[in-house]
């Protein structure tokens, strides 16, 4: 097997066995560290011996040797010498469940930190290395270290028990696992700074986990609308850069580019979601990346329709974004100034003061007013309060467009 293909299993299969561990062990920081020692010993054997025809058991088994390893070290080992003659199981006898969503409620306990709760949940539930993280957030591998270990702490303090919630609970919980999940991918898909546009690998993993999370919750239909915005959202990213890594913005992007087999994925799940009793943002999210997917050309789209989808959106969900983005649907129905008037309506907001979404977007406007000065001004504002190098470059060239 080739080691791509290991590298995907081991992805898949990595939430999978810490499940089953934590289940029967109970411990998540040392199950975890177990677990991560055991997919090293896999990424360094598989490829060169080939994969075990069960490559679950072998990874259970590598990991509870870890594990009972740990145990004897340990400090207390006195204390602990029954213990671990009672964990000594033969790692087939765990029972063959998938406890993966079960892991990721863990991840995204609602005592962690936003920050802690995405990290801990690439390290468990995606697999990656502390080393990647620390990369794709552009943080110390030291530091992404220490984050990650505290949250283990703080989860061990909080005594939580490996179980799925249930009732109001699961819904309360499962709201903050599809945030956690959406914040991934908004990372990947628009990194908040570097000189990548996108982080495809965090793109992917935020797909592959939420297909995991609806493959157990397929009648959620919030978890259906998360999962179709996604897929249509990571659809355009193949037009999204020129070959040189420039951005290209929606209007002027090449749809014979698009994915149309993500496209056709997206739209089917979004009239699944919208099926349902109750409708939700990540729902009403996702029909307008449908909207938008449906339309052959920028001149296409149907403007009155996602205006209107933004409006029922602001209403349950509100939210400055969704303001701004309301804003520019608007522009494209009634003019460029009743745009401008309704983006005025976010200036005493102190989550927007400075924000470069909300800079670039009046410039935007400006310009189609004919206020070149005003738009030039914007556009050099926006440029700099925001920390990506692709969207500096392409707000610098607006600027200059417009100065010229």
């Amino acid at each position: 097997m080739t080691a791509p293909i290991a590298e995907d299993l081991l992805r898949e299969l990595t939430p999978q066995v810490l499940g089953a561990l934590v289940r029967r062990h109970g411990q998540f920081e040392g199950c975890e560290d177990a677990v991560q020692e055991a997919v090293l010993a896999a990424a360094v054997q598989w490829p060169s011996e080939g994969v075990p025809d069960n490559p679950r058991g072998w990874l259970l088994t590598v990991a509870s040797r870890r594990l009972i390893d740990q145990l004897r070290s340990d400090h207390a080992r006195r204390e602990r010498e029954s213990a671990t003659a009672a964990v000594e199981v033969p790692p087939e006898e765990v029972p063959d469940t998938d406890d993966t969503l079960v892991l990721l409620f863990l991840c995204c306990h609602p005592t962690l930190t936003a920050a802690s709760q995405i990290a801990l949940t690439l390290r468990a539930v995606g697999g990656l290395t502390t080393a990647e993280i620390a990369r794709a957030f552009l943080v110390p591998e030291a530091t992404m270290a220490a984050r990650i270990s505290r949250a283990k702490q703080r989860i061990r303090a909080a005594g939580s028990s490996f179980r799925l919630p249930d009732g109001a609970e699961l819904q309360e919980r499962l709201l903050v696992v599809l945030h956690v999940l959406y914040l991934i991918f908004n990372e990947g898909y628009t990194a908040s700074s570097g000189s990548a546009l996108h982080r495809a690998d965090l793109a992917h993993e935020a797909i592959r986990l939420t297909r995991m999370v609806h493959a157990q919750l397929p009648e959620d239909g919030e978890v259906t609308g998360l999962l179709a915005l996604m897929l249509l959202t990571h659809a355009r990213r193949q037009a999204r850069t020129t070959p040189a890594g420039d951005l290209v913005p929606l209007d002027e992007q090449d749809r014979t580019k698009w994915d149309r087999g993500l496209i056709e994925e997206g739209v089917e799940l979004v009239k699944a979601s919208l099926a349902g009793p109750a409708l939700g943002p990540y729902q009403l999210q996702a029909a307008i990346a449908a909207t938008h997917a449906d339309a052959a050309t920028a001149g296409e789209t149907d403007w009155s329709q996602v205006h209107a989808l933004y409006l029922i959106l602001e209403r349950i969900a509100p939210n400055p974004m969704v303001t701004l983005n309301r804003a520019i649907a608007l522009a494209e129905i009634e003019g460029p100034r009743a745009g401008l008037a309704l983006l005025s309506t976010l200036d005493d907001d102190e989550r927007m003061a400075g924000h470069h979404r909300l800079l670039s977007v009046r410039a935007h406007l400006l310009e189609k007013t004919g206020d070149t000065a005003g738009a030039y001004e914007h556009y050099r504002r926006a440029a700099k309060a925001t920390a990506s190098i692709a969207e500096q470059r392409y707000l610098e060239s607006r600027a200059g467009r417009v100065r010229a």
